[in-house]
């Protein structure tokens, strides 16, 4: 059981996905910082100072020991942004690895068809 295990483990496949999963964290924590660090503050500042974390819609104020209850949607569109940044980098590299690929092979010519085919050998029956 443990040499199947190491068989599975050690397949191309599992290995480039693990490879794949860790980078894409990873480029997902420098795009979250990018949006939060550097893309927001400018954009609230140029909205008259808005601060997109704290944008809400209170349903729930906090009562005594009793959390505040709030639709966060300043965070919802932080989260939007980044979302299309990782879609448009990934959209880019898809179209830079498509244009490495070979064109596909022209399809190879059509044949005759059955019916043609049929009418052959109904005229070569004919003339014998």
């Amino acid at each position: 059981m443990i040499q199947e295990f190491k068989d599975f483990i050690m397949k191309g496949n599992v290995l480039e996905l693990a490879v794949a999963v860790i980078i894409a964290g990873a480029f997902g924590a420098v795009v979250t910082s990018f949006t939060g660090d550097i893309l927001m503050p400018p954009i609230g500042m140029a909205l008259g100072g808005v601060d997109f974390s704290e944008l809400q819609y209170v349903l729930q104020a906090a009562e005594g020991d009793q959390a505040e209850v709030a639709i966060k949607w300043g965070q919802f569109v932080k989260y939007i942004i980044d979302f299309l940044i990782i879609a448009f980098v990934l959209f880019m590299i898809i179209k830079a690895y498509n244009s490495t690929q070979e064109p596909p092979a022209a399809p190879a010519p059509a044949g005759p068809s059955d019916n043609d085919l049929l009418s052959e050998i109904r005229d070569l029956l004919k003339k014998n």
